[in-house]
């Protein structure tokens, strides 16, 4: 199917370039994408108190409703991932990741330009909701366009590595997002950052997302998708599509894969410094700067844990993550209520909990791409991806509030984040060994080894 977006010429010596483009391109806009999220959720307790709490409401009132509409977008994404990535298999990547960038971008920057409540009443809350539902959608197009191209333009025995800079960038975007945060803090008093200094970092998109598109307009089509359309375009009878209720499996096991990895990341990673706020009593600054050391973990460890994976199979990696996550959750918590000790102990623990996720998080992109052929791997990975985080992610903050109001447990992240690897670890066991080793998939699905067959080693 023809497109109408243009792409754009190549000149002789740039061969090279498409792979290098294709990482930059995917991980501009997936930045964009994580920054806002990030922004967010330090700001939580802002929003909270513009957007959710009319006069008279409590604080944990507002907090848990502001986080209802962090859920509600998070459940628009596969509706997204679905959308747009049906248009992704069927008229390319490049052209639905330039529409998806666009709404990303246009919706983010309008969050710094809404009124709050003190200004249009009831109405601020709905239209906030609004911006987060047309987020969510474009989130959900997002994920499976990016790890499509990055593992799509991999060179052999790299996607792994590849890969990972889809979840890099979601570190260097909170990190991003938590950094701006943090500054705006220190340099702006309360009162100022409670009226107009919150919008700052919104606005900031603008120029980000406008930069985005210009690199995903130079971006080329993958010669997966090419060789697809190419093999379709031909002579010969095309190859029939994956059935539906293979790629149904496929998205339900991909999704228990990465359930840890959703869970953990949003506890540890995001909905950290309101947890700190609200329930131990932290400050701002201090939930801040615990947020930031967290992610500067889940960051140094993604990279280091795709190329792993390369070498030795996505499965031995994940499965390590997510138990050292299973293990450790609730007594890192324990750890951060001992007011004995030390701030630097403190860090240290967060910073390995984030690392923690990390291993999860770096192979993990490379394996769900590694589990659907071309014809449905933006449909497929999108949605095992957002159906993962629409419920264990954009649910983790309305969860773990809303419980610690009703049942005074201060331990509940560690519960939950324990219980959500526990089930990965279970469906992680059912991966091959060997995936990492061929060519991405062309037209049948990856098969699933029985329980009782011995998994093949990686190299």
């Amino acid at each position: 199917m023809t497109v109408s977006i243009p792409e754009p010429p190549r000149a002789p010596r740039e061969a090279d370039r498409p792979p290098r483009r294709a990482l930059v391109a995917g991980s501009v806009g997936n930045f964009i994408e994580w920054y806002e999220f990030g922004i967010y959720g330090c700001f939580a307790t802002v929003i909270a108190a513009n957007f959710f709490t009319p006069e008279g409401g409590g604080d944990l009132e507002g907090l848990v409703k502001t986080y209802a509409s962090f859920a509600l977008a998070f459940f628009f994404r596969p509706i997204g991932a679905a959308v747009f990535g049906r248009l992704g298999d069927r008229i390319g990547r490049r052209p639905t990741l330039i529409c998806v960038v666009l709404l990303m971008t246009a919706a983010t920057t309008l969050i710094g330009l809404l009124p709050t409540y003190d200004t249009v009443g009831a109405a601020a809350p709905w239209l906030l909701t609004l911006l987060r539902v047309l987020q969510g959608l474009s989130a959900g197009g997002e994920f499976g366009g990016a790890v499509s191209i990055m593992t799509e333009f991999a060179p052999a025995g790299r996607r792994g590595l590849y890969g990972a800079w889809q979840s890099f960038t979601v570190a260097l975007g909170l990190l991003g997002g938590a950094g701006v945060a943090a500054l705006l803090a220190t340099v702006l008093s309360e009162q100022a950052l409670n009226d107009w200094g919150w919008r700052l970092p919104f606005l900031l998109t603008l120029p980000m997302g406008l930069g985005a598109l210009w690199l995903r307009l130079r971006l080329e089509e993958t010669p997966a998708f090419r060789g697809a359309e190419d093999r379709t375009g031909g002579g010969a009878a095309p190859e029939p599509p994956p059935r539906a209720g293979e790629v149904a499996r496929a998205i339900v096991l991909g999704a228990g894969r990465i359930m840890g990895w959703a869970a953990a990341g949003y506890t540890f990673l995001v909905v950290m410094p309101s947890y700190l706020q609200s329930t131990l009593g932290a400050s701002f600054r201090e939930a801040l700067i615990a947020t930031v050391v967290a992610n500067l973990g889940f960051a140094a460890s993604i990279i280091p844990a795709g190329l792993l994976s390369d070498r030795i199979g996505r499965r031995p990696v994940m499965l390590s993550g997510a138990a050292l996550v299973a293990v450790a959750a609730i007594p890192l918590l324990d750890l951060l209520q001992d007011t004995d000790r030390s701030n630097l102990v403190k860090g240290v623990a967060v910073f390995a909990a984030g690392a923690a996720v990390g291993l999860m998080a770096g192979p993990g992109p490379a394996m769900l791409a590694e589990m659907f052929p071309t014809r449905v791997r933006y449909t497929g990975l999108g949605l095992a991806y957002s159906l993962s985080n629409a419920v264990f992610s954009g649910c983790a903050g309305l969860i773990i509030t809303e419980t610690i109001k009703r049942t005074g447990e201060v331990d509940i992240p560690g519960y939950y984040t324990t219980v959500t690897c526990a089930v990965s670890l279970v469906a992680l066991l059912t991966l091959r060994g060997d995936d990492h080793r061929g060519p991405l998939r062309e037209g049948h699905m990856a098969r699933t080894p029985r329980p009782d067959e011995p998994q093949e080693a990686g190299r």
